[in-house]
């Protein structure tokens, strides 16, 4: 498993990189990640006015009801799908957090035997060092 971005070619972090691989795997998830992309731009607002606007003005002669339905209705499903990008956030953090946690502990592991290994040769050395004078005699 690779731990760079295929788009940009950065480093990433393996649990960043093992959630995204899951993710593509998964064609509803492509789908529902494509959408949230798109309904988080500046171009999903333009086309909206552009839509609104022109239906307002040119389609219907009183567009207020019909617009409010489809206003809510599209909210809807856009708050879904905020909270499939928030599950799918909440997914990489955990992932991140147990890949971090196994990662620290491994340290601490490796730290307390350097430690130990430190506390010996130490030791050792002052063993060595501050031998008791033998008697001249």
């Amino acid at each position: 498993m690779s731990s760079t971005s295929a788009v940009s070619g950065k480093p990433r972090h393996p649990a960043y990189v093992a959630v995204a691989e899951k993710r593509a795997a998964d064609v509803q998830l492509k789908v529902a990640d494509g959408i949230t992309r798109f309904a988080g731009s500046m171009m999903f607002v333009y086309v909206h006015v552009v839509i609104f606007a022109v239906w307002m003005l040119v389609f219907e002669k009183s567009p207020w009801p019909t617009l409010t339905l489809v206003v809510s209705l599209e909210a809807i499903f856009l708050s879904t799908f905020v909270m499939i990008g928030q599950n799918r956030q909440a997914s990489f953090q955990q992932a991140k957090a147990d890949h971090d946690f196994t990662a620290n502990e491994q340290e601490l592991h490796t730290n307390t035997e350097l430690t130990q290994q430190i506390h010996v040769l130490t030791q050792e050395l002052h063993r060595q060092l501050c031998k008791p004078a033998t008697p001249q005699g």
